[in-house]
């Protein structure tokens, strides 16, 4: 039997990603978002897969607008990709629209076949 697979993203959405200025530029804080209910496709199998996203960064001038963060994952939902590219495609999208000064993108994947996976990519300005 032959497992018909799903294309991989060749580039994903990041003008779907809106940003806002930030309204305390001058102080570092640390922002935390969630999204508990990510979901993609495997590109071997074409199974779902199941995870969550949690980004934590360090804002520069620019936040993430969260509406638009939940929209720009939707657009993952029905794609062939991996773990580790879909984790490191955030990380340089997120970049990419707000130039934070530090961000760390974690995805912890349910389990299958008995065995679940986190990535996580880290960016920080200072490495730039």
């Amino acid at each position: 039997m032959t497992v018909k697979r799903k294309p991989a993203i060749k580039k994903t959405e990041v003008k779907l990603l809106e940003v806002f200025a930030n309204p305390n530029p001058n102080r570092d804080y640390e922002i935390e978002i969630e999204a508990p209910e990510f979901t993609s496709v495997c590109p071997k199998t074409g199974q779902p897969d199941f995870g969550e996203v949690i980004v934590v960064y360090i804002p520069d001038r620019k936040c993430i607008e969260l509406k638009s963060f939940k929209y720009y994952l939707q657009q993952f939902r029905n794609k062939g990709i991996f773990y580790e590219d879909i984790t490191n495609r955030i990380l340089d999208d997120m970049v990419k629209a707000c130039s934070p000064k530090f961000m760390e993108i974690t995805t912890r994947w349910r389990p299958r076949g008995g065995i679940s996976t986190n990535v996580t990519a880290v960016y920080s300005k200072d490495e730039d």
